[in-house]
């Protein structure tokens, strides 16, 4: 067999490999529960909705974005798949959500994500559960309802990289400011996928919460 034809062999193996990969990434996402969030204006990237009241389990950890998600996921985890209580696991759901506690991030988002803070990572309970079904969480994990609210998100795919998210933070606020909406919170990070996705498969969003009436 000629060497050129082992290289085409081999070629198409690894192009036979990335579809299956791709597949399965597809199949998994797809079942995976997200929340049921009304579009109120679609823009490209951007998007304004209308949440839903949600119940999500959190964790507060101080340092860096990268370096606090990475430390809040482990307890949330133990949380979910019942590593450290009684009772039955609970449904993964997207996304894992990130947001700094330190109120100077809404004029100083660069900052803020570049600085060591106070964050609150959240996992999103299943809409099934009310609060009074969810299992007790550890002294670590704590269980809070968030309202229904608006949101105005940017949606864009790569590695969850400081600076890709500082971008994008501007980027949504910048789209804001050319419609008159001022955000009433910090940013929000959402990560829809586990380390182990390719960057470019990934979704990823920062989020604001703005005035009921903005459109």
């Amino acid at each position: 067999m000629s060497g050129k034809r082992v290289l085409w062999i081999i070629g198409g193996a690894i192009v036979a490999v990335i579809v299956v990969a791709i597949g399965a990434w597809i199949i998994v996402t797809q079942n995976i529960e997200t929340p049921d969030y009304e579009s109120v204006v679609q823009d490209g990237s951007f998007e304004i909705r209308d949440y839903p009241e949600m119940i999500v389990a959190e964790v507060r950890r101080t340092g860096t974005r990268d370096k606090a998600v990475r430390e809040a996921f482990e307890p949330l985890a133990d949380y979910i798949f019942a590593r450290e209580r009684g009772g039955d696991s609970i449904s993964m759901t997207a996304p894992v959500t990130q947001e700094p506690t330190d109120k100077i991030a809404m004029t100083a988002p660069v900052t803020q994500t570049q600085r060591e803070g106070e964050w609150v990572v959240r996992f999103i309970m299943p809409a099934k559960y009310s609060m009074d079904e969810l299992p007790a969480p550890g002294s670590d994990v704590t269980l809070e309802r968030i309202p229904p609210e608006r949101r105005a998100a940017i949606r864009f795919s790569g590695s969850w990289d400081t600076e890709l998210f500082s971008r994008k933070t501007e980027e949504l606020r910048k789209w804001l400011a050319e419609r008159g909406v001022e955000p009433t919170g910090p940013p929000t990070y959402a990560y829809y996928n586990d380390p182990f996705t390719p960057g470019f498969l990934r979704r990823n969003e920062v989020l604001f919460d703005i005035p009921p009436d903005a459109s």
